[in-house]
């Protein structure tokens, strides 16, 4: 019998849904909507009967408080109008992950009924004169996502929400032998295998010389293991780079400059080397102390966040996490990062292009996402940052990082040992995920949702918190070798990986399934979450199966580990794959790439002259870069796990925004992990090698300005670039990661883990019915990792009491290119903000030292808005005014005052200093560029003067506040 239990706000309830959709509608321009009621349901099959139904109902589904429910039977019955106004139902489309339903059915079965499958449903019931076109426009644009909903209109009518059916196994070849190079580039396309031509000929090549043609199962794992996600054959591949000044011929271009600066680094330290494994496992890994080393990891989940953001961010964090799970042997998470790229949220409807969502419901979406996995594993998300930016509409950007702890001497995984048995823990495989690899290296389209809606994954973060405990658990039991996360590529990835010196043999009929139905490739490369693949010794099995069953934890042998070198692949009992490991991760052809960079021409940037700037600081402070992220940042609970020190929010009100985060992983010890990020996508319009230069500087400069110690920083690299087999864009890249060479050898910085994310372009046809596409700006993002001795010495960024002084430390430059002060007054061209790196780390140890010696009150980073921005934000952070004169600054005279305002060059710091410490200040930093510069005053007035002599600034700091709190203070 199939039913469904449908649950209303109560008579004396605000249908809260109802008018959040009106809302919507009213932004959407559909006018004739005036009214939305709304209800959800729970569809349930199963051996039951009108008491049964009742008690689920009454017991788990509805809260007799504030809600009402209907049970109405649904199979066999014909379905009748229940009222005039049109009704919408809004369900998720076959083998989408449902957890609402999944916890419904245990919770159901935990009662002990009779259950068998539970949907949830959507329902919106429409004022009846609502214009048909709107309510379609509504359907699609507001209350459902195409790419995992669908919608039915009328009352339900369906006899079973059963999934799946029964697989008949019938194995495929593919007569790959006998293609021509056009016919090769159809399957790559058709087939989302997304391989190049060259590529496509060496797989026919070499299955010519097997003389015999692959299994589709067969050609599916090469293309996952030389996707670009997987291999990082660009970066990671040979490279002939131009720029007019350097003729550079590369081997492999991330080996020659972000791995080649660890190594130069990790020489110069000698036995003081605190780095433990870098590059080398799916976290980078640094001591912290003598009793647990710290793993970090950066990932991105673009593409599918494009699709369907709260899915593809949810997965993304989910993701992200299971890299320092497996880590080594397993480490313990303690905090999460991300950054968003988005595209302005008032951009009209109309102007959207076809398949692209809108900004503010991909925006919803993402921190919807990020923030239950996060907070539902009990996990604090404690950095991150949002950048804005019209290139981002079709392809926004989605980075999630996780921190983890392990203990000293888990850092080191084994080898698989041949004998070893092949262990799947975790969440059961599904369609979800499938060609998620491969789509990652493929241009979004506007038929991107219906091509590879399945690369789209909804998470389950209570199952990945029920398998991280019972993997901690088995680590500390000693009761596997080696473990990895089965992530892009699923099992084909994960196995491949781990088998790649010795041999694999995989049962793919003993994985467990979502649901029946899938076939042995569907199987084989699911992208499926909250899954971990294990070496387990034979002796250890029956252990480590007690291990899950105490904890609810599903745990299946899939295979062996074996000594031939090959993986094979079986299903019900019939190989369906053979291939040479070797083949495998060394046949992926060499191709070497042509690299051209030239630095766009400089054109000059005259800022406009005037007596008053005080409305350019509240336009940047309003600006959608620099505004107020507390919308994002409250919906992360940042108190769990009772770590965090320094939290994203500060100050008197804890609403100004932090540098970095301080986080105490081990509640016993006041040492502590310091967490920050650098980014600024403008700047690499003009120059990428500056660009990748400042994100550095920014990272390590947020870092220690809440008290880091800047010889143990350790950073990460996420580049997010358009379609490199265009030159010119490899080429900026190639400019991006010499830079990030330079100056990480510069800092002593190494960098200890990366992830690459190409093709973030989205193609459309325009009005004129021609094809357009737009590439994101080059996105370089710096993740920094550093240590505080103690915690207690932490500095925040709200200034403290009035008397003090105000000291600005470092230079400014006349370098207003890509700032928010150009942004604002829509002025193009100027000089990009370089980096001294001679200077640079020398300012970084003084202003540690003053810290240790707790010179310094409170301390701010200069960065977007120069430093009328960053004094502003402390001002009203902390709730003092400021009275503040710059041009006491050496190079003031030869500074107008926009760029002594609102330059934006880097190595800079506000810092607060009360009188009794100058002197001692001042010995810290002998030489260095510090300078008086002004007061925190009793009032709430904030004035800073300008170069005439005048007052080039005064406003009070409820202005202030206000025009940078307002923009996304969304509902």
């Amino acid at each position: 019998m199939l039913c469904e239990v449908e649950i209303k706000p109560a008579q004396n309830q605000i249908d809260r849904e109802g008018a959040r959709i009106l809302k919507e509608c009213q932004v959407l321009g559909a006018n004739s909507i005036r009214t939305i009621q709304t209800a959800h349901s729970f569809l349930l099959e199963g051996d039951l009967n009108q008491a049964g139904i009742d008690k689920i109902a009454r017991t788990l589904l509805a809260d007799p408080i504030v809600e009402t429910f209907e049970i109405r039977i649904l199979s066999g019955v014909t379905a009748e109008s229940t009222g005039s106004e049109p009704l919408l139902n809004v369900m998720f489309k076959p083998g989408v992950t449902d957890n609402t339903a999944n916890s419904a059915r245990e919770a159901i079965c935990d009662l002990g009924l009779a259950v068998e499958n539970v949907a949830t449903c959507r329902k919106y019931w429409v004022n009846s004169d609502a214009a048909s076109e709107e309510i379609d426009r509504m359907a699609a644009k507001v209350l459902s996502n195409e790419a995992i909903e669908y919608v039915l209109r009328g009352p339900l009518q369906m006899d079973s929400i059963k999934l799946g059916s029964e697989y008949t196994f019938e194995l495929v070849t593919i007569p790959i032998r006998e293609m021509n190079d056009k016919q090769l580039e159809t399957l790559s396309r058709e087939g989302q295998l997304y391989l190049n031509l060259t590529e496509m000929k060496t797989i026919k090549a070499y299955y010519v010389g097997q003389k015999k043609d692959p299994t589709d199962i067969e050609l599916e794992s090469i293309a996952q293991t030389w996707s670009e996600h997987c291999s990082h054959k660009t970066l990671a591949g040979r490279i002939h780079f131009k720029d007019g000044e350097r003729d550079l011929h590369f081997e492999n271009m991330l080996k020659e400059t972000i791995f080649a600066a660890t190594t130069e680094i990790r020489k110069s330290l000698g036995e003081k080397d605190w780095c433990v494994s870098v590059f080398a496992d799916n976290a980078g890994v640094i001591t912290f102390d003598d009793k647990q080393d710290v793993c970090f990891k950066v990932e991105t989940h673009n593409h599918p966040s494009a699709l369907e953001p709260y899915g593809g961010a949810n997965t993304g964090l989910g993701g992200v996490i299971r890299d320092p799970l497996g880590t080594g042997l397993g480490g313990k998470p303690v905090c999460n990062t991300d950054v968003f790229c988005f595209a302005p949220p008032e951009i009209p409807y109309a102007e959207l292009p076809a398949g692209v969502l809108h900004p503010k419901a991909v925006a919803t979406g993402v921190v919807s996402g990020v923030r239950d996995y996060g907070n539902r594993m009990g996990i604090p998300t404690v950095n991150g940052a949002v950048y804005f930016d019209e290139r981002y509409l079709g392809n926004p950007l989605v980075y999630c990082g996780n921190v983890a702890m392990l203990p000293v001497g888990k850092s080191e995984k084994q080898q698989a040992q041949p004998g070893h048995y092949i262990v799947a823990v975790g969440g059961r495989t599904g369609r979800d995920g499938i060609h998620g690899a491969t789509f990652s290296s493929a241009e979004l389209t506007s038929d991107s949702e219906m091509l590879s809606g399945g690369a789209v994954q909804i998470g389950n973060a209570i199952t990945e918190k029920m398998m991280l405990d019972v993997i901690l658990e088995a680590r500390d039991q000693e009761l596997f070798s080696a473990i990895t996360d089965c992530g892009a590529g699923g099992f084909s990835s994960a196995v491949g990986e781990m088998g790649e010196k010795t041999g694999a043999e995989v049962w793919l009929d003993q994985c467990p399934l979502k649901y029946a139905g899938l076939s042995y490739t569907e199987i084989w490369i699911s992208e499926a979450q909250e899954r971990m693949v294990l070496a387990v010794p034979p002796e250890n099995w029956e252990a480590f199966e007690k291990v899950c069953a105490g904890e609810g934890v599903e745990a299946s042998v899939i295979g062996k580990f074996t000594d031939t070198n090959h993986l094979v692949l079986k299903y019900q009992d019939q190989v369906v794959a053979d291939l040479e490991m070797s083949f495998l991760h060394d046949g992926r052809p060499p191709v070497v790439r042509e690299a051209v960079y030239k630095i766009p021409a400089f054109t000059p940037l005259t800022p406009p002259q005037r007596d008053d700037y005080t409305k350019d600081l509240t336009s940047i402070l309003s600006s959608l870069n620099v505004c107020s992220k507390e919308w994002i940042i409250r919906q992360y609970d940042q108190e769990v796990q009772a770590g965090s020190v320094v939290k994203p929010l500060v100050g008197v009100q804890n609403d100004g925004p932090s540098d970095a985060a301080v986080v105490r992983p081990d509640l016993t010890s006041t040492r502590g992990l310091v967490i920050s990020c650098g980014m600024n996508p403008r700047y690499g319009d003009l120059n990428t090698h500056w660009m990748a230069a400042s994100a550095i500087d920014e990272a390590i400069r947020n870092c220690v300005a809440v008290g880091a110690d800047p010889t143990k920083i350790a950073i990460l690299d996420n580049f997010c670039w358009g379609n490199t087999d265009r030159p010119e864009t490899l080429g900026s890249l190639v400019a991006a990661a010499l830079a990030c060479k330079e100056f990480s050898i510069a800092y002593g910085s190494p960098f200890i883990s990366g992830k690459d994310s190409l093709y973030n372009e989205y193609s459309f046809e325009n009005e004129q019915g021609e094809k357009e596409t737009v590439a994101i700006p080059a996105s370089l993002l710096i993740s920094a990792i550093g240590q505080i001795a103690d915690v207690n010495l932490a500095v925040t960024m709200d200034v403290k009491s009035p008397g003090n002084r105000i000291f600005m430390v470092g230079t400014t430059h006349n370098e207003l290119g890509g700032s928010h002060f150009a942004l604002v007054n829509q002025l193009e061209g100027g000089q990009v903000p370089q980096v001294d790196k001679e200077e640079a780390p020398e300012i970084f140890k003084a202003l540690h030292l003053a810290i240790q010696k707790q010179l310094i009150r409170s301390c701010h980073d200069l960065s977007e808005g120069g430093l009328a921005v960053a004094a502003a934000e402390m001002a009203f952070a902390g709730g003092y005014g400021m009275k503040l004169d710059p041009t006491r600054l050496p190079e003031a005279l030869e500074l107008s005052t926009p760029s002594l305002l609102f330059s934006e060059s880097n190595t800079r710091f506000l810092l607060e200093v009360a009188l009794d410490k100058m002197d001692a200040l001042y010995e810290c930093f002998g030489d260095l560029p510090l300078v008086d510069i002004g007061e925190v005053i009793g009032t709430r007035q904030f004035t800073i003067k300008g170069t005439s002599g005048g007052t080039a600034i005064s406003a009070s700091l409820d202005e202030l506040k206000a025009a940078w709190k307002n923009p996304l203070a969304w509902d």
